[in-house]
């Protein structure tokens, strides 16, 4: 008899694998997209390291904001240049976005807020003293951590980096997956049917998209025939290569279930966990070789789907030394959902954000086995009932995965 354990007991378990900490490598700024940054990003220098203008007008001094005299227009200051002249009181300086304040200015009037006659600039509209200067470290101070050690480079890390005068970075080599779908009653794309038993495969491939998109190196295994030494060969070859292997069908308590068995016997895997309370995905299994992951789900597409996100996404994201979670955030639904049965279900609904408020409904979802993969398209997310939960009502606040927001 197995036994079963909770949802959140597999996690404990997975969350707790000791893993190694992956090689650094050298990457150039836009190479490195989507990698995780190695180590701290520390400000060498302020930002702006000088007062500069933050728009185009005239340097002046404030007390010269209250005087009715004209102030005399001296010199210009374009930017990217260092003007000489300085300003003192009754005179100005026209500057520049981006130029540096000259000497003894210590606010900037927009030139909109000025009327020049011939060379001298008279104040039609005041602004405060020190107006429109970017002040020394405005943007960021020497010595600030600018950027984490785990963060994801995307385009704002980019942009920093670069205003460092950093052109490459360390980060983490991504983890390498390994994927198969198994069933001798599946084909692969491209294979031709040879009788009406047989049905086209799509889990190998929406789990690669799923892995490629949370960062991982994937190889695609594609598909494997039910029998113990094609899985046998597939499971080795796979743990040579990656550093989790992933299949799909076989857990469950079939006559040709042979993955459970090839995992357990032939490979002496520890096994971590082989059956949840969990719906779908209840057969799901997970065993350690030698410091590898193997994560066998099942061969429904809707519940191998939903298992690589729970499962194989948070270890992605852990060997990626990555500080990801997934998108779980509250909600309101729209009708009634009662309990049905004492496990954590996952249930597929429709979500819009309203009003600053996530709302979830069920239209236009069908109702049927863990087969049904259409359920995920469109504005998708997961309703998350806990094993110990009562049942929802109309209105109520609730938690849900939010399946377009997956990284």
């Amino acid at each position: 008899m197995r036994n079963f354990i909770s949802y959140e007991k597999s996690l404990e378990i997975l969350e707790n694998i000791k893993t190694k900490t992956p090689t650094i490598k050298k990457m150039f700024l836009t190479d490195a997209l989507g990698h995780v940054i190695a180590q701290d990003i520390i400000a060498d220098h302020n930002s702006p390291e000088f007062p500069t203008s933050a728009m185009d007008g005239y340097a002046i001094k404030a007390e010269d904001l209250n005087s009715e005299n004209l102030i005399t227009i001296i010199d210009k200051n374009p930017a990217g240049s260092v003007v000489e002249s300085e300003v003192s009181q009754g005179v100005c300086i026209k500057t520049f976005t981006g130029s540096l304040m000259p000497k003894g200015s210590d606010t900037l009037i927009p030139i909109e807020n000025v009327e020049v006659i011939e060379d001298k600039i008279k104040i039609i509209k005041k602004v405060p003293k020190g107006f429109s200067i970017r002040e020394v470290g405005e943007n960021y101070k020497k010595d600030d951590i600018l950027i984490k050690k785990g963060t994801i480079v995307s385009f704002a890390e980019v942009g920093v980096l670069a205003s460092l005068n950093i052109a490459q970075i360390g980060v983490f080599i991504s983890p390498t997956v390994a994927i198969a779908s198994t069933g001798s009653e599946i084909l692969d794309l491209g294979e031709i049917k040879t009788n009406d038993s047989q049905i086209r495969s799509s889990n190998h491939l929406t789990i690669e998209a799923l892995c490629k998109k949370a960062g991982a190196d994937v190889i695609q295994m594609g598909i494997v025939k039910d029998d113990i030494n094609s899985i046998t060969q597939l499971l080795q070859t796979g743990l040579q290569k990656a550093d989790i292997v992933i299949t799909t069908g076989g857990v469950s308590v079939g006559d040709y279930d042979f993955v459970q068995d090839v995992i357990k016997d032939k490979l002496n895997a520890e096994i971590l966990f082989h059956g949840v309370t969990v719906k779908p995905g209840m057969h799901l299994l997970a065993a350690l070789k030698d410091d590898k992951l193997i994560i066998a789900l099942p061969g429904f597409a809707y519940s191998s789907t939903v298992c690589a996100i729970l499962y194989v996404l948070p270890f992605i994201y852990k060997l990626k030394q990555s500080k990801q979670k997934l998108p779980i955030v509250k909600a309101k639904i729209n009708q009634d959902f009662p309990r049905r049965i004492p496990k954590t279900i996952f249930t597929a609904c429709n979500v819009e954000y309203i009003n600053g408020n996530y709302e979830i409904n069920f239209d236009g979802k069908r109702k049927g086995t863990s087969a049904i993969l259409t359920n995920m398209l469109e504005t998708p997310a997961l309703l998350i009932q806990k094993d110990d939960s009562e049942d929802i009502k109309a209105g109520e606040m609730v938690d849900i995965l939010l399946l377009d927001q997956l990284k």
